[in-house]
This record gives C-alpha cells, sequence and structure tokens, in this order.
C-alpha cells in the first residue's frame, strides 16, 4: 500500500477553525480535500481538535450531521450534542470515567450537552444525574 502523503497543517487548521461556524466552507473544503473529515488540529498543548470536535462544543448540529454524514469518526461529546441518549449511555455504563475526561480545549462533556439545546436535554439530565 502507497503511503500517502500528510496533509497541508494550514488546510487542517482552516477546516477544523471553520467547523466551529462556517458550513459553507467546510463544505467547500471537504469538496477538495475528503480527508479532511477526520483531520486533527493541535492548537498547542496537546489540545487536539476535529472539525467534528469544533461544531460539537460550538452546538452546530448542522456542521457535526454534514461531517459525519461524510464519514467522520463519532465520539462521545459528538453524541452528547446530538441528543444520542444512548450512545452517551452505553459509553458511560462502559467506561464511566469518561464523565469527566476532557474534550476539545478542555471544555467537559456535559458543556457539549448543553451545547446541544433542547435536541439535547434528555442527555443534559442523564448527565446532570449520573453517579460514578
Amino acid at each position: 500500500m502507497e503511503k500517502k502523503p500528510a496533509l497541508d497543517a494550514q488546510l487542517v487548521q482552516e477546516f477544523v477553525g471553520n467547523a466551529h461556524g462556517n458550513l459553507e466552507r467546510v463544505k467547500e473544503l471537504l469538496t477538495q480535500e475528503p480527508a479532511l473529515v477526520n483531520a486533527t488540529w493541535d492548537w498547542g498543548g496537546g489540545d487536539f481538535e476535529t472539525a467534528l470536535g469544533a461544531a460539537s462544543h460550538m452546538g452546530r448540529r448542522d456542521i457535526a450531521v454534514f461531517l459525519l454524514e461524510h464519514g467522520a469518526r463519532l465520539d462521545i461529546f459528538a453524541a452528547a450534542m446530538l441528543g444520542k441518549l444512548d450512545i452517551v449511555q452505553a459509553a458511560l455504563e462502559a467506561f464511566p470515567q469518561s464523565l469527566h475526561t476532557p474534550g476539545p480545549h478542555g471544555i467537559p462533556l456535559i458543556t457539549h450537552a448543553e451545547a446541544g439545546g433542547d435536541d439535547a436535554r434528555t442527555v443534559l439530565e442523564y448527565l446532570q444525574n449520573f453517579r460514578l
């Protein structure tokens, strides 16, 4: 299997940065380079973030769903923001300490649920009552 070159760092940073709120630019960049869908940017000090992570803590359901439809890897933070209670419950039942694992920029799981608004209300309630 032929090894592919690394993605251009500036392109990755632009993609992840725009995933915080610019769906149109995310679509343009993903059309240009489909491998960006799971690219990770290091903001410094090990603060790694994917485009899905960016959309998730910003409560950008539209961007998150677009990315998932194009092959982004679902994580517990995105599941919380999207209101996927069954996924969050299963993950925390298997690994309860994940409740305290920080997401991108150190943002807690419960904050991702809050960012999901009404769609994530049941997840937020579950997390508020979850006991290790």
